[in-house]
């Protein structure tokens, strides 16, 4: 398998502030292990361009990117709640970030490479339509699946998310898109706490209780994603990869391993291989703790190339 992997040192300089778990060194730290295990040599390395205005206003309100564009500080940070805080760099890496996903879009579909990961920050799966929040501006892989669906021969896309944490933003942005099929897993009753009750027959929000482990999680998806995938039978499946359900990650309860992680990428290839002609893309959420987050991200891209 052809994998790009899409990034750009500028998404390093995001900087919320040195206690702040959302840090430049998630990073650095996954591309410290893509060299050490010699993975680095397996894959398409592409630098990431901007998005554009355009791009965003096909997941977001038309002012949405303006209003943040307005709070930005000449200097220090500005909160836009309480975990979420704009530095004078912020929206420029965080345009790096919904570009890179474009970009993955855009090398699958033609033909340049079977999949991508797109390893960025900030992460995006908490934009919601008309709000930024949960360390969100724009929503990367919202952003990604509405381009997806104007490029001749994508009619279907799914978006598959595993972070711990809910993706209210991609939910509240296609609710009402038939043609997007969204999963979740996540840790519940815990944040957002936005979105995770709505009906949708194309929403399949799955909560998993707080110290839940692999084997629990495994039986959700096959359970509850699988069905759903065979329904909609996407040309296109992206992924929401965040990885701070892992055990060690500080944000939460959740209690996956790097083995759990490889196993649902290994389900979405086989899936994608069925429905979609192998296309995915793998976009970074979450994951804190900066070892988990490399080891997981490796086992994640293993599969992802074939391994």
């Amino acid at each position: 398998m052809v994998t790009s992997y899409i990034s750009h040192q500028d998404c390093g300089l995001h900087n919320m502030g040195p206690e702040h778990p959302e840090s430049p060194i998630r990073l650095l730290a996954i591309a410290r292990q893509l060299e050490r295990t010699g993975l680095q040599d397996h894959l398409q390395q592409i630098k990431a361009v901007h998005v554009q205005e355009e791009q965003i206003k096909l997941a977001h309100a038309p002012l949405h990117s303006a209003r943040l564009h307005m709070k930005l500080p000449e200097k220090g940070v500005v909160y836009t709640d309480d975990d979420t805080a704009l530095c004078p760099d912020s929206l420029h890496a965080a345009s790096l970030a919904a570009g890179a996903t474009i970009m993955g879009v855009n090398r699958v579909v033609n033909g340049m490479a079977d999949n991508a990961f797109c390893a960025v920050r900030p992460p995006g799966h908490h934009a919601e339509h008309n709000l930024a929040m949960g360390f969100c501006f724009y929503n990367n892989a919202a952003i990604g699946a509405m381009h997806a669906l104007q490029q001749p021969g994508i009619e279907r896309v799914a978006i598959l998310d595993f972070d711990v944490h809910h993706c209210n933003g991609t939910v509240d942005i296609f609710k009402d898109k038939p043609e997007v099929l969204v999963c979740s897993t996540f840790q519940h009753p815990f944040y957002p706490e936005r979105y995770s009750e709505i009906l949708r027959p194309n929403i399949i929000n799955c909560p998993l209780a707080a110290h839940s482990d692999g084997n629990c999680f495994r039986q959700t998806v096959e359970a509850n994603w699988l069905p759903a995938l065979q329904a909609h039978k996407p040309d296109l499946i992206i992924i929401s990869a965040g990885f701070d359900a892992h055990w060690e990650d500080p944000m939460a309860d959740l209690k996956l391993n790097e083995e759990d992680y490889r196993w649902v990428t290994r389900m979405i290839m086989d899936t994608a291989r069925i429905y979609s002609n192998n296309r995915v893309v793998s976009v970074l959420e979450g994951g804190y703790n900066p070892s988990s987050l490399a080891y997981s991200v490796q086992a994640h891209i293993e599969v992802m190339l074939g391994f």
